[in-house]
């Protein structure tokens, strides 16, 4: 299975609309205050690669005025309206995209560059951005450590175990060939972020992962997998809220400076 077919779900894109944790904004916010570091402005329109649902794309609101949200599962793009009101979708493939050069003040790209010929995404990317813009390419892990508790990181390598995850997803972002798409790596920074969260919300946020959709399409019963993380997660939320840790990763391109002449 091309592992990239998981996100053509309906079950899925349902789950990344209503049960993904904010990581996203709590990212943008880090970012926003690095662009005043690194003299970049608000833009004027950003364009989100791979937007998933949409959560990412409303996520750059406080980086620009107007954003568009491209991808190509059309069931992801079925909610964009509901969950980035203000932006406006298209389907599309980031290999190809259907813009004219210089469009972009800004690019944003979500863990979403993983599956893509990334050969062909970096010279397009800096053909629809602008001289002077940012592109920015951001990830997170999954959300399995708490704090001074081993709990939640034993549970999770158990869901693994159980439900093991698609193969391929790995990126050296720090190693692409931004240099032979125009492009260059100005700063690439790891951090932590912390989401409140329940033992309901964080069960709704496992069920929404890849590997609980390639269990359900291996004929495993959704309510069977939800039955077992409630059971095993009860003992670790003891019915409060807890800050679950996400580590991120930004890197910060932009396009190579002219030459003299």
């Amino acid at each position: 299975m091309n592992p990239a077919s998981l996100y053509h779900s309906a079950r899925l894109a349902a789950g990344y609309a209503r049960s993904r944790p904010p990581v996203h904004a709590l990212i943008v916010e880090a970012v926003q205050k690095r662009f005043g570091e690194l003299g970049i402005g608000r833009a004027h329109l950003a364009l989100d690669l791979g937007c998933g649902a949409g959560l990412s794309t409303a996520a750059l609101a406080p980086l620009a005025s107007r954003a568009v949200g491209l991808e190509p599962a059309l069931p992801m793009l079925r909610h964009g309206a509901a969950v980035a009101p203000g932006a406006l979708f298209v389907a599309g493939r980031a290999e190809e995209l259907p813009f004219r050069d210089g469009t972009f003040d800004l690019l944003a790209a979500a863990g979403s560059l993983n599956y893509t010929n990334l050969g062909a995404v970096l010279p397009e990317a800096a053909r629809v951005l602008r001289e002077g813009g940012a592109f920015i390419i951001y990830d997170f892990s999954a959300g399995r450590r708490l704090a001074d508790d081993p709990r939640l990181d034993r549970w999770f390598s158990s869901f693994e175990r159980r439900y093991p995850f698609p193969p391929g997803y790995e990126m050296d972002v720090k190693g692409l060939a931004f240099t032979d798409a125009g492009l260059r790596l100005v700063r690439f920074e790891e951090f932590q972020v912390a989401v409140p969260m329940t033992a309901k919300t964080y069960e709704a946020y496992a069920l929404s992962e890849t590997n609980v959709e390639q269990a359900v399409r291996a004929g495993i019963p959704e309510a069977e997998i939800a039955a077992w993380c409630r059971d095993t997660l009860q003992e670790i939320f003891a019915g409060q809220t807890r800050n679950v840790l996400f580590d991120a990763y930004v890197a910060y391109v932009r396009p190579e400076l002219p030459s003299a002449a």
